[in-house]
């Protein structure tokens, strides 16, 4: 559903958020200028970038081939320039587990080590672009100094296997928050994607873990859990939670990786955050046909002509097919996504920007396409009416305010 800037800012109002009417008055350059500067000005922490996993397929380690991503790496989302560009400070490094690696005892802790520690040599290796952050005061001195923050977070629990000490261990790792499971039930919790239904929701075993991220200091992540756990996950944890990259179901219909209205008030009444994912798929309900009758399309185009799409010809065809068929979301809908969530929840404190750059492929909607585009967003956001104020909360104030509060639980456990 589109809305107008008309009817988002009379929503804005009427539920006393702080809009900011002057920015009507500004000419399109102006709000662009505008937005620019404050993704300058302000932290920008994204709740998810899958670069670790890019790096270990890339072969970051390896003399024969290296992916150096102090300098400009197009074959991703994220290097160091485009963060720059684009204002990113904080992007959370996810230590993300394939599903498949939980069923070889042991594995998955492995990979997990070997993923933090690969983060780590990228902080070590480029010192002057990158460094480690373990609480959102490492994130403001390396602000301050002009680096990237490295924060990091456990995409799938897997790597605690069924040893409730390596909750703390991975604490110590600086783990600072796990999405509780990925693509499949795992010894923790069912997942949104598996039908299986193992444990109707938090297995015994989940229950302690979510509990010992309470005591030790690391966040609870409810993004890939199924609904079931995400209320067993409210009823339980001390300490707020976040869903570090998931949208809203509102928008995609039968799409239960995203949230429903329901549990977006329910983690607002918890004083967490949603980090919205930009995955075209995650954004648009229709996204999925569009794609499919775009591709069919390109993919006969091709065969018709005999070429393939390194041809000069043939891109020129697609570029020039795609300006009028663009089957992918935009920046627009992400805008919409935050709304939706403010509209729920009555605040401005409970949503955040969770890409999932570098983990969602091709499917990255038009204005977003990579880290140096966040300018786009909050351009939208001005245009839209909110004030800079609002816009710093979902940059990284909401989630610093989440991590302090995780600290503070587990300081007084």
């Amino acid at each position: 559903m589109k809305r107008n800037l008309r009817l988002s800012l009379v929503l804005l109002l009427f539920i006393g958020i702080s809009c900011n009417p002057g920015n009507k008055e500004l000419s399109e350059d102006e709000l662009r200028a505008k937005a620019k500067e404050l993704a300058q000005r302000f932290i920008i922490v994204d709740g998810h970038v899958d670069l670790p996993y890019r790096m270990e397929q890339g072969g970051f380690m390896l003399r024969q081939k290296v992916l150096n991503v102090s300098v400009e790496a197009s074959d991703g989302n994220f290097d160091f320039p485009r963060a720059k560009e684009g204002g990113l400070d904080a992007p959370f490094m996810s230590i993300y587990i394939p599903s498949q690696y939980q069923e070889i005892e042991g594995y998955s802790k492995k990979f997990a080590d070997s993923l933090i520690n690969m983060t780590k040599q990228l902080a070590a290796t480029y010192p002057d672009h990158f460094a480690m952050a373990y609480t959102p005061n490492d994130v403001e001195a390396n602000f301050s100094a002009g680096k990237i923050s490295l924060p990091m977070g456990m995409e799938n629990g897997s790597p605690v296997e069924d040893d409730i000490s390596l909750v703390e261990y991975y604490q110590k790792q600086g783990i600072r928050y796990i999405t509780l499971t990925h693509g499949r039930d795992n010894k923790i919790c069912d997942s949104s994607y598996d039908t299986t239904a193992t444990h109707r929701g938090l297995s015994e075993y989940g229950r302690q873990v979510v509990s010992e991220m309470n005591r030790v200091g690391i966040m609870v992540d409810i993004s890939h859990v199924s609904d079931t756990t995400f209320w067993q996950v409210m009823d339980l944890t001390k300490a707020p939670a976040i869903a570090s990259h998931s949208s809203a179901r509102y928008f995609t219909p039968g799409f239960e990786r995203n949230m429903n209205d329901d549990m977006i008030k329910r983690l607002a009444e918890n004083d967490g955050v949603i980090m919205i994912n930009f995955g075209s798929s995650f954004l648009d309900g229709e996204y999925r046909s569009r794609r499919a009758a775009y591709d069919e399309h390109v993919i006969n185009w091709l065969a018709d002509n005999e070429l393939d799409r390194s041809d000069p010809k043939a891109k020129e065809y697609i570029d020039n097919y795609t300006k009028t068929n663009d089957p992918w979301s935009n920046v627009e809908k992400v805008a919409d996504h935050i709304d939706h969530v403010v509209e729920l929840t009555g605040s401005m404190n409970h949503v955040g920007i969770g890409s999932d750059f570098d983990g969602v492929g091709d499917s990255l909607p038009t204005g977003l396409k990579d880290v140096s585009q966040f300018p786009n967003l909050i351009y939208e956001l001005l245009k839209r009416g909110y004030s800079e104020e609002d816009i710093e909360n979902i940059c990284y104030k909401n989630i610093f305010r989440v991590w302090r509060a995780v600290e503070q639980v587990a300081a007084n456990s």
